[in-house]
């Protein structure tokens, strides 16, 4: 696959990005697009390995046939990459933006040299497709009668609706927000994601035949059981949405928000009014702290650098990654190895440091005396293997600190679903308070009722949303049909 010496050849060439000082004017997606011909260079790139890891269970979570669409990158067969990448996963765009890169994680080149530019290569097939006009509605020849509806319209929602409706049932999604696209649309900043994209792929599954209920909270607008009364299948896909929360001495505070509430009312606010209306949460000109790390907290960080926040910290629980693998993290494993995200890299260009504090634990939030945040108390910790071999925190005496804050925002994670509607249709939930629902089969414990994305398996990758979204689209199929050429 790809040119038999293009990795000895090329070197690694990523997307680059505008630079911090331009991005952080507007909420425009960041990245720039590479020239063709340095695309087709990065698709040589790609080995004629034995074992493609790649596209393993240490790799790509939807099975994409990476080294195949590689290869016609390289090739300039542009229309069958695309065709290729379409076979496996249902929203390349939104995977080639937002994706951690498990495939480049376990490339057989990122053995001893940079791994080959997988997510970019895919975005960049999946852009070419909506410039040449490939992507456009393609409507099922044939309707079965079936209907399914589904709750939730994230990734896992809206892969399992596009799955279902190619198998030519009816396919409602009900949708409690005022836009499609779940987390797609609200928890990921436009600058990563820019949502007019996320809208034109809605657009083409409505011309498909879709049907998307928006504004309409199941278990209030309508009930769950009228929707097993009226369907033929119900599929929750309703995410992990409960946040985990510090509950520390002040929490109760004002300044203090959860990420995705921070999240949420700047995307709306900026697609509803371009900021005009008021209804963000503003930093500008705050003192702005973040506690929790990974890509919350990091859109945490470039939202507030947007709004001209006074100064940006982003406070991490654990120590520094390292910046290379360890014996702990080996290949093809993810590499949980130090990176600089946009967030970062806009912080040390602003502020001119790296924002993240390490092994800091957040111990009470103190007010000014008026009922608003002023700022916090911490201590720093260690971590050290007790003797079962598992890491235990300790907090170290004398390093207490206290930094001032007007913002905090509470980037901790979540902790499974919202448990209204499957209390209501009487659903048995796992030790971790998920939707208790095997995975590969998606079945509750009611019939004709199936769970999938972060609802079912816990926080997890857009990815994985949409692999569990087309599995669950299987099995519905299997379910409704007595058979399925789903896969």
């Amino acid at each position: 696959m790809g040119k038999t010496t293009g990795f000895l050849e090329y070197t690694r060439h990523k997307t680059p990005w505008r630079a911090p000082e331009n991005r952080i004017t507007d909420f425009n997606e960041f990245s720039l697009p590479l020239d063709t011909s340095e695309r087709r260079e990065q698709g040589a790139r790609c080995m004629d390995c034995g074992v493609p890891f790649c596209q393993s269970s240490y790799g790509c979570p939807v099975d994409n046939l990476i080294p195949e669409w590689n290869d016609l990158v390289y090739r300039g067969r542009d229309r069958e990459a695309w065709l290729r990448l379409m076979k496996t996963n249902n929203f390349p765009e939104f995977t080639g933006r937002v994706c951690p890169a498990p495939c480049e994680g376990a490339c057989v080149l990122g053995i001893n040299q940079p791994a080959v530019t997988i997510k970019d290569n895919e975005c960049w097939i999946i852009d070419r497709a909506y410039e040449e006009g490939w992507m456009v509605p393609l409507p099922p020849a044939f309707r079965t009668g079936k209907t399914v509806a589904i709750i939730g319209s994230g990734p896992a929602g809206l892969a399992a609706a596009d799955q279902l409706n190619r198998c030519g049932h009816r396919v409602t999604v009900f949708e409690r927000s005022d836009r499609i696209g779940g987390l797609l649309m609200y928890g990921i900043p436009n600058m990563k994601l820019d949502k007019a994209l996320v809208q034109k792929r809605v657009s083409i599954m409505e011309e498909e035949g879709v049907e998307f209920r928006t504004s309409t909270d199941v278990g209030s607008d309508i009930s769950a059981d009228q929707l097993v009364k009226d369907f033929d299948a119900v599929l929750l896909a309703t995410g992990s949405t409960r946040p985990r929360d510090l509950t520390v001495p002040g929490r109760e505070l004002k300044g203090i928000h959860f990420a995705m509430d921070f999240l949420t009312a700047n995307t709306k606010s900026l697609l509803d009014s371009a900021f005009s209306d008021g209804k963000r949460i503003d930093a500008k000109g705050k003192k702005v702290i973040v506690i929790g790390g990974g890509d919350t907290g990091n859109d945490c960080i470039g939202t507030s650098i947007r709004h001209g926040c006074a100064s940006v910290v982003n406070f991490e629980l654990l120590p520094m990654p390292p910046a290379e693998r360890t014996v702990d993290m080996p290949w093809p494993t993810f590499p949980r190895t130090l990176k600089i995200d946009y967030g970062h890299g806009e912080a040390e260009a602003i502020f001119g440091k790296d924002p993240r504090e390490y092994s800091i634990l957040t111990k009470e939030f103190v007010g000014d005396g008026k009922g608003n945040l002023a700022g916090l108390r911490t201590i720093r910790v260690e971590w050290k293997k007790n003797d079962a071999g598992q890491f235990v925190m300790n907090e170290l005496a004398g390093t207490e600190e206290y930094f001032e804050a007007d913002l905090v925002f509470l980037a901790l994670g979540f902790l499974g679903p919202e448990q209204g509607v499957p209390q209501a249709l009487s659903l048995e939930f796992d030790g971790r308070s998920n939707i208790k629902a095997d995975y590969g089969r998606f079945s509750t414990n009611r019939e004709k009722i199936f769970a999938a994305g972060d609802a079912r398996r816990g926080q997890s990758l857009v990815v994985w949303a949409i692999n569990e979204g087309r599995l669950a689209a299987r099995e519905i199929d299997r379910f409704l049909m007595g058979e399925t050429p789903l896969r």
